[in-house]
């Protein structure tokens, strides 16, 4: 292990860290070798389903949260450097306890990756032979398993380096889907509806500050606009909105419509942008969906 070989070089004074998405197996480590006053677990949550140099970024910790997990020994004056350093990186500091993390990260993270996986595995096994569900596969289905694209290997290490948190919280999702299937043999209409009530309402409140959303996630200010398909047309709703001096944080064509009504899609940085850039094109015949 790297600990090991370079222990007999560190300074009293020198910081150790690491950027791995599970914390309690170094630490584990750095306790057996003695060395937790030098070392202090990070987590920089950012990135994507993409891997390699080409998919980097020089914006990839901005406003993204960072878990720093200190040890029982760590030093008070070496903390707040660390949590000095990673803001300065552009990034949100998270101090917690490294076992807590584990189980946090298992819950948002390594559990949909799983979920994210055994779904696909699921249509492909499932599909019929000229691939008809491989062919309808749209926007719903897209989204929620993007993230199925990752590095197996990377995932492989994970499941392995945090096992009990996963076993957990995976259970207690089986458990759960169990009840969603004999809610539905049984034909229990409002253990459903109040299934999706619920689910909904904490989603919208992850982004919905007004429903107690935290940390660095911002509100979507976006609307769906119909565009006709001609030449230009594209070219003409973003000169309607240069006019108005809107600034656009992102525009795009909406290529598969499942759970949309516009073709195009368009995100502004603030509400009072979206709302004067839905009475402008309003104003100019085109019909718009929030």
């Amino acid at each position: 292990m790297y600990l090991e070989k370079i222990k007999p070089f560190i300074k009293e004074s020198c910081v150790i860290t690491d950027v791995g998405s599970v914390k309690t197996y170094i630490h584990k480590a750095v306790e057996q070798l003695d060395m937790e006053a030098n070392f202090i677990g990070g987590h920089p949550m950012a990135g994507s389903e993409k891997t390699g140099y080409a998919n980097s970024s020089a914006l990839l910790l901005e406003n993204a949260f960072y878990a720093i997990t200190p040890t029982r020994k760590t030093k008070p004056e070496t903390l707040n450097a660390y949590v000095r350093m990673v803001q300065e990186m552009g990034a949100v500091p998270v101090v917690l306890d490294y076992e807590k993390h584990d189980y946090s990260v298992a819950g948002i993270s390594h559990v949909p990756h799983i979920i994210a996986s055994s779904l696909v595995n699921l249509v492909q096994d499932n599909d019929s032979d000229d691939q008809t569900m491989k062919m309808m596969a749209a926007g719903g289905f897209k989204d929620i398993t993007r993230i199925a694209s990752s590095s197996p290997e990377m995932w492989e290490q994970i499941c392995e380096t945090n096992p009990q948190a996963i076993s957990t919280l995976l259970q207690k999702y089986i458990d759960s889907l169990s009840e969603i299937k004999e809610s539905i043999d049984s034909h229990d209409k409002n253990y459903i509806h109040d299934m999706f009530e619920k689910s909904k309402e904490y989603r919208d409140s992850i982004i919905d500050r007004k429903k107690g959303a935290k940390g660095p996630i911002q509100p979507i200010y976006s609307f769906y606009c119909d565009l006709v398909d001609e030449e230009g047309s594209l070219a003409m709703v973003a000169s309607i909105l240069a006019f108005k001096h809107l600034s656009i944080k992102n525009i795009g064509i909406v290529h598969y419509r499942e759970f949309t009504r516009g073709a195009l899609l368009i995100e502004f940085y603030k509400e009072d942008a979206m709302n004067a850039a839905i009475v402008a094109l309003k104003e100019r015949g085109y019909t718009i969906y929030t």
